[in-house]
């Protein structure tokens, strides 16, 4: 699983109000089609070789610890295939270097003032960084199924996003240029990381208090689907101090940033040529 269709639109909806002028009334005008296309790359993970693993990296696997990772792992696809293996690298998530090939094909969409690849670009840029600011997606427990909590990714992800995003603070300040981007990105990995341990956690802790109360039966649709309690959900959102808020509102802020940063780098065309 990824973030629900529900927290992608919303992250790349918000992000188009966070890029400062002359971009925003550029992403403002076309937020309907970025939010819209915002769960492309969702829609054909299953159907198209190679794209499941652009939306995460294991970066347990590798054994590094946070300290050590920053200046040993390598930032580069060319270096970490020299280190790894093209093979290795693909079996256990590309994400970072996915998103930093997808920043440059935003940039030279901009170069080439090609609207349709600009807003495609734009869109699923957007996706991907998204994905990179949840803590599951940087793990080979994503699931949980390695500790005995299977479920806690949709849960963390998409559940909690659709229970309490009416409480979150959306307004966001204006972004500004970023001018080393593989650095960026990568401390995105390393900051949701770093989180990891407390998703897990509280969910054990909790799950003792709870028992036959952690899940309940919702409609779906037409559909009634087992899914954790409100009550549930509640007491676990609280217990994270605003995480999944503050990983929404990061993930929007650095969204913008690389749209922003994208169309400097680009030279700083004239939007107006877009076409």
């Amino acid at each position: 699983m990824i973030w629900g269709f529900f927290a992608h639109k919303k992250i790349n909806e918000n992000a188009c109000y966070a890029v400062p002028n002359p971009l925003f009334k550029f992403y403002k005008t076309h937020a309907g089609f970025i939010t819209a296309h915002s769960v492309d790359p969702d829609k054909r993970r299953h159907s198209t070789v190679g794209e499941a693993e652009r939306h995460y990296i294991d970066i347990d696997h590798y054994s590094y610890s946070l300290e050590q990772m920053p200046d040993s792992f390598p930032k580069t696809w060319e270096l970490a295939v020299e280190k790894f293996s093209e093979d290795t690298l693909r079996a256990f998530g590309i994400g970072p270097f996915n998103a930093i090939s997808y920043y440059h094909k935003l940039k030279y969409a901009f170069v080439e003032n090609d609207l349709k690849s600009v807003l495609r670009y734009s869109a699923e840029l957007g996706h991907y960084i998204s994905d990179l600011h949840v803590p599951l997606h940087t793990t080979e427990n994503y699931n949980g199924q390695l500790s005995n909590q299977d479920g806690i990714h949709a849960f963390w992800e998409s559940r909690l996003p659709e229970l309490f995003y009416s409480e979150y603070d959306v307004l966001f300040e204006p972004v500004s240029y970023e001018s080393n981007i593989e650095d960026f990105i990568w401390q995105i990995v390393y900051d949701s990381h770093a989180l990891l341990p407390i998703v897990l956690q509280n969910d054990k802790v909790l799950d003792q208090q709870f028992s036959s109360d952690k899940y309940t039966n919702e409609e779906r649709g037409e559909v009634l689907t087992k899914t954790h309690s409100r009550a549930y959900a509640l007491a676990y959102h609280e217990s994270m101090n605003g995480m999944v808020e503050a990983r929404m509102r990061a993930a929007t802020l650095a969204v913008a940033t690389l749209w922003y940063s994208a169309w400097v780098d680009a030279g700083q065309p004239s939007i107006e040529n877009l076409k």
